[in-house]
Parts: structure tokens; sequence; C-alpha cells
């Protein structure tokens, strides 16, 4: 009992050091959660798109929210708990998927669109599939320039960074 209630201590003394703005705790307690609140994440929304965003945001609540850990639960319960709401949260927010019927019709009538089709996922997929290898940001600077077809000064809005960082990103 006396090993919980110390690391209960250590938890609420390594919050209360970050939550007060001592640089080393607050980097103490990156490192030790991360794995965690990442893990969390990706059990939750699975190999998302988005995880790496998602992490930065619930760490950005995680730090908001320090002066109100108490202790009662371990800092990684707290943690997860708040990563568990940053998921929640980025669900509620998806729009479904629309399906353009055209494409469908295309498809469905006859056997020669079959190929082109999988051909068409397969491609996907590999886009995609390489998608993922690459940074967070730089990935849905792409997406959103290359694949969407929207303008650099849009993905800079929508990114909240410059047209100067979305180029270097897509290219």
């Amino acid at each position: 009992m006396g090993n919980v209630s110390t690391a209960r201590e250590l938890d609420l003394g390594l919050a209360q050091r970050a939550a007060g703005g001592d640089r080393t705790a607050q980097r103490e307690l990156f490192h030790a959660q991360k794995n965690s609140v990442h893990h969390t994440l990706f059990r939750i929304l699975g190999n998302n798109r988005e995880l790496e965003d998602l992490v930065q945001d619930s760490f950005l609540e995680i730090f908001r929210a320090l002066q109100s850990f108490r202790g009662d639960s371990t800092l990684t319960r707290w943690c997860q708990t708040i990563a568990t709401r940053t998921a929640y949260l980025s669900i509620s927010r998806r729009k479904p998927p629309s399906i353009d019927l055209a494409s469908v019709e295309e498809v469905l009538p006859g056997d020669t669109n079959t190929h082109r089709l999988v051909q068409m996922r397969e491609a996907a997929r590999r886009l995609y599939a390489a998608l993922e290898r690459i940074d967070g940001k730089q990935r849905i600077a792409f997406a959103l320039a290359v694949i969407d077809g929207r303008p650099l000064s849009e993905v800079a809005q929508l990114t909240e960074s410059t047209v100067v960082a979305v180029k270097t990103r897509v290219w």
C-alpha cells in the first residue's frame, strides 16, 4: 500500500511542478506519458492519419488542466482519460464520408469497370500507405493541396501555418 501512496505522491508532485511552469517537470511528464497517451488514442482510433496531432492536442489539454490534478488516480490514468476525451471530440467532429453516386453508377452495370475500380483502390491504398510514412504536418498539407486540390492559401489557413511552410511541406 505504501508503494501506491508513494507513486501517487510522486505523480502529484510532478504535476504540481509542471503546472507551476517547471520546464524540466513538463518534459519529464511528457516523456513519461507520451507512449500511454499515444497507445490510448491508437486503440480508440486505429491507425488514424490524425493520430500524432491528437497526441499533441491531448498534451495541450493535459498541461492546461494540470492544476486540477488531485492525485485521486494515477497520473497515467488521468492522462489516458484526457486522451480518451480528445479522441471522442475528434470522432464527434468528423463528417460522414460522402459518396459520389455517379461513380457508383459507373461501376455497378458492367464488369469492364470492375478492373478499373480494383486498380483505383489499389493505387489509393498505396498512396495512403506512403502517406502514413511521412510526417503528419507534411501529410496533411499534401493531402489537402494535392489530393483535394485546395489552393495553398486555403491549406495554410486550415493548418494554421504560412503559405511558405505549406509549400515546403508539399514539395
